[in-house]
C-alpha cells in the first residue's frame, strides 16, 4: 500500500532520519515495517520566532495487512502510473521542427525525441557554453549582441535567473519536470523543496545534458538558427525559412520562440499569424541586503545554514492595479536583459548558493491594453519599448541603467547612492526613475511601500535601491489555439510556452512543451 503522510516535524537541527520514526508512530507500527521512505515536500514554518520548524511529507509503502489509523495526516496513494502515449497515423512531412530552446522548447523536443520523432530544433541564438561567454561580454562592454544575449539563447531567459522551480499549477506533468531536470544534472532537493531552485550555475549544465540527450535519441539541434519566414498553404503549415537561406519542410511547428522575440512575432503577424493584447507588469528591480531580508524573515535563527537566504512574496491589490514583487532573487544580482539596441531592462539572477551580499526582486504594476494606446495586437510591444528606450535615455544613452534610492524615488529626485551598492551587471546612474515609468505604474509603486513594509520589516527603508527598467514579466502577446493546441486558422503550428502567452515561469513553460509533444505524438505517426 503506497502511502503519504504529512506534517512531520523536525528542528532545524533535527536529523532527517527521524522522519521515519515519525511516520512509524502516526501509523501505528515499526519503522521496519516502512519500505520505499522518501520525502516529497520541504517547507519551513516561521510563523513563531525564533521556534522555526522544518515541516516534511513523505511517501513510503506499507504492508496491504496493516489497518491505517484515521488521521487526515495520512493518504493513500492511488496508482498513478504515466500515461502511456499512443502515435498518431497522420503522416509527419519531414520531421517535426521546435523554434527555441527555452524551457517550453527543450521538455517539447525531449519528449517527441523520447517517443520516436526525431524532433529539430532551431535556436537563434549560441549553446549554453558559448552564450555565457558573449552574455558577460555584452555586461562588461555594453556591446549587445541582438541574437544571443539574456533573453535569446540556449535555455532561454531562464538560463540567467535565479532558476525557479515554483509554480501555481497544478499538473501531472510537473513532476516529470522536476524529476528530468535531476536526472540532468540539479540537486535532489528540487524534487521535494516547497520552493526549489536550481540557480543560472546548474541551470547551464543541466540545459547541455537535456541537448546532449536529445541528440543521442535522434534529435538535431541547430544554433544561430532563425526562423526568418514561414511557409503556408491552404491553411496548413507546411515549412520554415531560416536565416541560413535553406527551408525546413514539415507540416508540424512548434513555436516556442520566448517573450521577447518581437522580430518574429512581427514576421508572424505580417503571415497572418491571428495575435491578442496581453496583460503584464512593469516596474523595477528593487535591493535590499540580504542579511536585512534574513532577519525580518527568521529572527534569531537568521543564518542557520538549514534556512538559507530568506526570499519573500508580497502582494497589494490597489484600485484597478496590483503591485507586487516577482522574481525574487535572495543573494543575487541585477543583471542587464536587453535585446535590443538602445534599450535598458533589468532582471534578477542568482546562483544556486544565494550568498552575494544583496537580495533583489522585481517590484511591478499591472499593466493591460487599455493602457498600451492602441488596439494593434502588438502594441504591448511597443508599449515596452517606450519605456526600455526612456530608461535608457535616463541612464546617459550609454548603456547605463539609471538606479535611485528608494527615499530620493519617493521625493521625485535623482539623488545619490547610499549603503546599498548596485549589483547590476554594466555601469549605472543615479538618475529619477520616475521619468522612466508611466505615473499610474509609480503612483501605484510608492502606494505599496509602506504596506509592504508592514509585511516585511526593513523594506521600506530609506537607501533599498532601485534599477530601471523590468518589462519582460510575461508575453505581451498570446497567440489564440484551438482544444488540439493549433494555431487558430493554421493546422499544424503549435504556439507554445510563456512567448505565446499560455505559461508563467520555468515549470509552466516547460508543462506546456510536453503537452504539445503528447498532441503530436498522438496526431502524427512516427517519422520513419
Amino acid at each position: 500500500m503506497k502511502l503519504v503522510i504529512s506534517n512531520l516535524i523536525l528542528s532545524l537541527d533535527g536529523p532527517q532520519e527521524a522522519l521515519k520514526q515519525q511516520a512509524a508512530k502516526k501509523l501505528g507500527i515499526k519503522h521496519q515495517n516502512i519500505t520505499n521512505f522518501k520525502i516529497v515536500k520541504q517547507s519551513i514554518d516561521a510563523r513563531k520566532k525564533p521556534g522555526i520548524r522544518l515541516v516534511y511529507s513523505i511517501s513510503c509503502e506499507v504492508d496491504d495487512r496493516f489497518q491505517i489509523p484515521g488521521d487526515r495526516d495520512i493518504k493513500i496513494l492511488a496508482d498513478t502510473r504515466e500515461e502511456i502515449l499512443s502515435p498518431g497515423s497522420k503522416p509527419v512531412e519531414g520531421r517535426p521542427l521546435v523554434i527555441g530552446t527555452g524551457p517550453a522548447g527543450l521538455f517539447c523536443g525531449l519528449v517527441l525525441a523520447q517517443n520516436g520523432y526525431r524532433p529539430i530544433i532551431i535556436e537563434r541564438g549560441q549553446k549554453v557554453e558559448e552564450r555565457a561567454g558573449t552574455v558577460e561580454r555584452y555586461w562588461n562592454t555594453g556591446v549587445l549582441d541582438t541574437e544571443t544575449n539574456v533573453q535569446f539563447g540556449e535555455g532561454g531567459a531562464g538560463t540567467f535567473s535565479d532558476g525557479k522551480l515554483t509554480t501555481r499549477i497544478n499538473d501531472r506533468r510537473c513532476e516529470k519536470v522536476l524529476e528530468e531536470f535531476h536526472r540532468f544534472g540539479a540537486p535532489e532537493e528540487i524534487t521535494y523543496k516547497a520552493k526549489p531552485h536550481i540557480g543560472t550555475d546548474n541551470l547551464k549544465k543541466v540545459v547541455a545534458n537535456m541537448r546532449k540527450e536529445i541528440g543521442r535519441l535522434g534529435g538535431t539541434v541547430l544554433f544561430n538558427t532563425k526562423a526568418v519566414d514561414v511557409k503556408l498553404r491552404d491553411g496548413q503549415i507546411c515549412g520554415v525559412v531560416t536565416n541560413t537561406n535553406s527551408t525546413i519542410e514539415t507540416n508540424a511547428v512548434v513555436l516556442a520562440i520566448g517573450h521577447s522575440a518581437r522580430d518574429t512575432f512581427r514576421m508572424l503577424y505580417d503571415r497572418g499569424v491571428p495575435f491578442e493584447q496581453k496583460p503584464f507588469s512593469i516596474g523595477v528591480r528593487i535591493e535590499h541586503p540580504q542579511e536585512l531580508i534574513n532577519t525580518a524573515q527568521y529572527g534569531a535563527a537568521s543564518g542557520h545554514p538549514a534556512l538559507g537566504a530568506a526570499d519573500y512574496q508580497l502582494f497589494m491589490k490597489g484600485t484597478g492595479r496590483t503591485a507586487y514583487s516577482f522574481c525574487m532573487c535572495p543573494g543575487g544580482i541585477v543583471v542587464a536583459s536587453a535585446s535590443e539596441p538602445g534599450s535598458i531592462v533589468t532582471n534578477g539572477m542568482s546562483e544556486y548558493s544565494r550568498d552575494r551580499e544583496n537580495a533583489n526582486s522585481a517590484l511591478v504594476v499591472s499593466v493591460g491594453p487599455a493602457d498600451f494606446g492602441t488596439g494593434h495586437p502588438l502594441g504591448g510591444i511597443e508599449f515596452q519599448r517606450r519605456w526600455e528606450r526612456l530608461a535608457y535615455a535616463a541612464g546617459g544613452s550609454n548603456n547605463s541603467a539609471p538606479v535611485q534610492r528608494l527615499e530620493d524615488f519617493l521625493n521625485n529626485r535623482a539623488g545619490r547612492l547610499g549603503s546599498v551598492k548596485p549589483s547590476y551587471t554594466g555601469e549605472t546612474r543615479c538618475a529619477d526613475i520616475n521619468e522612466c515609468l508611466p505615473p499610474y505604474v509609480t503612483d501605484c509603486m510608492k502606494q505599496s511601500i509602506n504596506y509592504f513594509d508592514r509585511k516585511l520589516r526593513g523594506f521600506g527603508m530609506k537607501d533599498a535601491l532601485l534599477a530601471g527598467v523590468e518589462t519582460r514579466t510575461s508575453s505581451p502577446v498570446r497567440i489564440p489555439r484551438n482544444d488540439a493546441f493549433e494555431c487558430m486558422g493554421i493546422a499544424g503550428l503549435y504556439p507554445c510556452g510563456e512567448g505565446a502567452g499560455y505559461a508563467g515561469g520555468i515549470v509552466s513553460a516547460a508543462v506546456d512543451g510536453i503537452r504539445i509533444a503528447e498532441q503530436i505524438v498522438r496526431t502524427y505517426a512516427v517519422p520513419l
